[in-house]
């Protein structure tokens, strides 16, 4: 399967991804919908910036789904995967932002490359 993902501050996390700094994307939510349940090992991920084209692909590698997430379990996850993976710089702001999210979903990524740059909707 394939799916897009729009990042939200496109010009720090797409580049983190091209270089290998970022190896994970996390998406919160403060309940359970897409990607919930839709995302799998083998899938390719698309990225973009908001009103943009898709710049970047990637394959997933693993895909880790939280739910019933506390402030302290938010915590652990991001200690847990930290800034490298995460590409993350100030983890203690960050958590401020997603610390009343309900779940998240963590992918993993591997052989993430720059591709002909197209539309979507």
């Amino acid at each position: 399967m394939q799916r897009v993902t729009t990042m939200k501050k496109p010009w720090i996390f797409l580049q983190k991804i091209l270089a290998g700094m970022q190896t994970i994307e996390i998406k919160w939510h403060k309940r359970q919908y897409a990607p919930w349940d839709g995302l799998n090992t083998g899938d390719l991920i698309y990225f973009r910036a908001i009103e943009s084209q898709v710049t970047i692909k990637a394959k997933i590698k693993k895909v880790i789904q939280y739910s019933s997430l506390t402030p302290d379990k938010i915590q652990k996850i991001l200690l847990q995967y930290g800034r490298h993976t995460l590409g993350i710089d100030d983890l203690p702001a960050y958590f401020k932002t997603i610390k009343n999210n309900q779940c998240c979903v963590l992918f993993f990524l591997e052989n993430a490359q720059k591709i002909d740059s197209f539309e979507i909707e």
